[in-house]
C-alpha cells in the first residue's frame, strides 16, 4: 500500500495567529521610526519578510537592515506565542489525531522561520506530532512556488499524488496544485480558495474526506 501524507500549512490553518504578527510588525517597524498601518499590514500578510519590508521601507532597504528588522519582528512574534499562548483552530485537534491513529503520515509545509514553528509546536504541546517539517530555512522560493511542499513530501517519502495539502491562502493551493497534490482550502474565504474541497473550519469535513481526495489521484 503506498503510504499517504498530510502537507499542514501553519498560520490560518492550525492557529490564527494574525494578530500576533499584526502587534509584532507594528512594534518593529516602530522601533526604527516609522509607522505601518493595519491595513498596509493585511495587504502584506502571508508575504516573505524580505517582500513586506521592500514595500514598508522602499526598495533600497539594504539586506542588512532588512534582516535586522525582520529578525526583530519574529522575536517579538515568538514572544507573544510563547507568553500569551495560542490555540487550534476548529477541528485542526481532532483531525491531527485522526490521521495519526489512520496510519497518514503528517508534514509541516510552511514559508515560516523554523523558530516560529518551533514555538508554535511548544506552545500547543505539538512537538512530538510530525514525521517531518520544512520550513523557510528550506527552500529558495515561497509559495506558490511548489518547493516547500516538494521537499516536505520528500522527507516524508511520500509521492506528491498521495500528498494532501491543507492551506488557507490562494498561494498555497496553487503551490499545492503545481506540485501535483490534492488540497483542502479552509478558512474565512473558502469559497473563493480554488481547492479540491474547501471548508469554513476544518470540522465540516465528513470522516472520510481525506480518504477520498487520495482515492481520486
Amino acid at each position: 500500500m503506498i503510504p499517504r501524507a498530510v502537507l499542514w500549512d501553519v498560520d490560518g490553518t492550525l492557529i490564527d495567529s494574525e494578530e500576533y504578527h499584526w502587534q509584532s510588525w507594528h512594534d518593529a517597524i516602530a522601533a526604527k521610526g516609522r509607522t505601518v498601518t493595519h491595513a498596509e499590514f493585511k495587504a502584506t500578510f502571508g508575504m516573505r519578510n524580505d517582500a513586506i519590508l521592500r514595500i514598508f521601507f522602499g526598495p533600497d532597504i539594504s539586506p542588512g537592515e532588512a534582516a535586522e528588522i525582520a529578525d526583530d519582528k519574529e522575536q517579538r512574534y515568538r514572544d507573544l506565542v510563547l507568553t500569551d499562548g495560542i490555540d487550534f483552530l476548529p477541528g485542526v485537534r481532532r483531525w491531527l489525531d485522526r490521521l495519526k491513529a489512520d496510519g497518514w503520515k503528517q508534514a509541516i509545509a510552511s514559508s515560516a522561520p523554523m523558530l516560529n514553528i518551533d514555538a508554535i509546536l511548544t506552545a500547543l504541546k505539538l512537538t512530538d506530532q510530525f514525521d517531518a517539517i520544512a520550513s523557510a530555512e528550506d527552500v529558495v522560493n515561497g509559495k506558490p512556488d511548489p518547493q516547500v511542499y516538494l521537499v516536505a513530501a520528500e522527507r516524508v517519502a511520500v509521492p506528491p499524488t498521495h500528498c494532501i495539502v491543507v492551506e488557507d491562502a490562494p498561494a498555497g493551493i496553487e503551490g499545492a496544485r503545481r506540485a501535483n497534490m490534492r488540497s483542502i482550502g479552509v478558512g474565512a474565504h473558502h469559497a473563493t480558495l480554488p481547492a479540491d474541497l474547501s471548508v469554513r473550519t476544518l470540522d465540516e469535513l465528513d470522516d472520510e474526506a481525506f480518504d477520498r481526495l487520495v482515492s481520486r489521484a
